[in-house]
């Protein structure tokens, strides 16, 4: 079974891609493919990247970087969940993505966009250079909520319309596929 690692990217007090991510872990969880995990970066708290060494290197120093590394690590695919600050990605997604390397490598990932009219598409575009520099496999398929703030229950709590739920589970699809594949091309190489 293939661990998918739902990643939410904004650490912001009152951020609503914690709805989001949780709207799409629900469709996930459902998904028999999957053995799902959600990675929330304001639960892990990490500093602004603090490592002496390269992270190719792996010769992490601090305590929090070995526990993320860990994480990350058995991951076999990744979505990661994001909004746009500033027609970029959120700075504590980009700091976590350049905290490690190897452990990326080698494993597909789509993006789950929410934020106003654009739908994040800028962040998404920058995700997808940062992911093709740590080597991993961006997919083409995701999901785009603009104006998501509108599709919010009293709760706070995120609803997908139609076409974002077919979205999703395309995404899925993709990623199985791919996630199946690279895992398998992955254990080959020892």
């Amino acid at each position: 079974m293939l661990r998918l690692q739902i990643i939410v990217g904004s650490v912001r007090q009152g951020r609503g891609g914690l709805s989001v991510a949780e709207w799409f872990e629900e469709i996930a969880r459902r998904d028999a493919r999957f053995e799902v995990e959600r990675v929330d970066l304001a639960e892990l708290k990490l500093p602004l990247m603090d490592e002496p060494n390269h992270p190719r290197l792996q010769r992490y120093t601090h305590d929090h970087t070995k526990r993320f590394s860990e994480i990350i690590a058995r991951g076999d695919a990744y979505v990661f969940v994001t909004t746009e600050y500033n027609y970029a990605l959120p700075g504590a997604l980009k700091n976590a993505l350049d905290y490690l390397s190897v452990e990326w490598a080698g494993k597909p990932m789509c993006a789950v966009a929410y934020g106003g009219i654009s739908g994040a598409a800028r962040a998404v575009e920058d995700l997808r250079r940062v992911a093709v520099a740590l080597k991993m496999i961006p997919l083409v398929q995701g999901v785009v909520c603009p104006l998501y703030a509108g599709q919010r229950d009293a709760e706070g709590r995120f609803h997908g319309n139609e076409v974002q739920t077919a979205a999703a589970h395309e995404t899925l699809d993709t990623l199985a596929d791919f996630g199946a594949l690279l895992k398998t091309r992955r254990l080959a190489a020892g």
